[in-house]
């Protein structure tokens, strides 16, 4: 599932604007939270396995690969606004040994409708809220779906959070993580909203619901150390201007400081975020 600094250096991986900085965002997102993802696709109302997989918004494929590995007997169709991203996705694909049975589509879908069915799953991860108009999105889906297809859509409640709540450098986290939500509550309206009601507006059945809520303590480990530095570094760049001088300073010393209190070198880590899965069929 695909997420990063999030919401805003990763808008358009869905349909446009891809800012091909964010690869190894990805990557490493998919590296620290591969059990929790393999926990959604298992989740997955299909039985029997589908035979022809479309992801939407695919990014570095993190989703693809997951889905590959579940589904033995699948093919995916991956579509991503960013051809960097796809070609990185054709790559690990290759290297997984799997690259024979992906396909990618390079396109915007806030500009012209690709051709995709029919396919027995949909799988839209952190992708559809940064399209125009997701609701259309969704009625187009019913289309691409064979009969008794399912649609899964994912999505997050923010970005992840990485510093203990109780320390000095969490509570900064926490007031960026605030500027971060004023900013996305003007440009992505359709961020936080009730897939439920959206799927059950467009003429779907809703079959599941479930929210994974991930809190872990992951001390000393370096890939969350590195995704931490990625992402607070993204977030801090993207949203300056919403952020107090002081505040910046201070996120500019937990970014660059060689020493313990440095992201690069914190055993304090955790890494906390929330997921909800909608499964849903026309």
């Amino acid at each position: 599932m695909e997420h990063s600094t999030h919401d805003h250096a990763q808008h358009g991986h869905g349909h446009g604007h891809a800012d091909d900085g964010q690869a190894d965002v990805l990557d490493l997102d998919a590296e620290v939270l591969a059990d929790h993802l393999a926990s959604v696709v298992a989740r997955l109302p299909l039985r029997p396995g589908p035979a022809e997989i479309v992801d939407l918004g695919a990014g570095t494929g993190t989703g693809t690969l997951a889905l590959l590995d579940h589904f033995p007997d699948a093919h995916v169709t991956a579509v991503d606004a960013s051809a960097a991203h796809l070609q990185r996705l054709v790559g690990k694909a290759d290297r997984a040994g799997v690259g024979d049975r992906v396909r990618t589509v390079e396109a915007d879908l806030d500009a012209a409708w690709p051709d995709l069915g029919p396919a027995d799953l949909v799988w839209a991860s952190a992708s559809l809220h940064h399209v125009a108009d997701p609701d259309l999105v969704l009625r187009r889906l019913r289309g691409v779906l064979a009969p008794g297809g399912l649609l899964a859509v994912v999505e997050l409640a923010g970005m992840p959070r990485f510093l203990p709540d109780d320390a000095p450098a969490g509570r900064l986290e926490a007031r960026l993580h605030a500027a971060v939500d004023r900013r996305m509550a003007e440009h992505m309206p359709h961020r936080g909203a009730d897939w439920g009601v959206k799927l059950a507006d467009a003429g779907y059945t809703l079959e599941d619901r479930h929210t994974l809520a991930i809190d872990e303590q992951r001390p000393g480990d370096d890939a969350v150390r590195r995704y931490a530095t990625l992402v607070v570094r993204g977030m801090r760049d993207a949203f300056a201007d919403d952020l107090p001088a002081e505040d910046l300073a201070a996120l500019d010393e937990l970014l660059d400081d060689p020493g313990p209190e440095g992201l690069a070198r914190r055993d304090d880590l955790v890494v906390r975020t929330e997921r909800t899965l909608w499964a849903a069929r026309p």
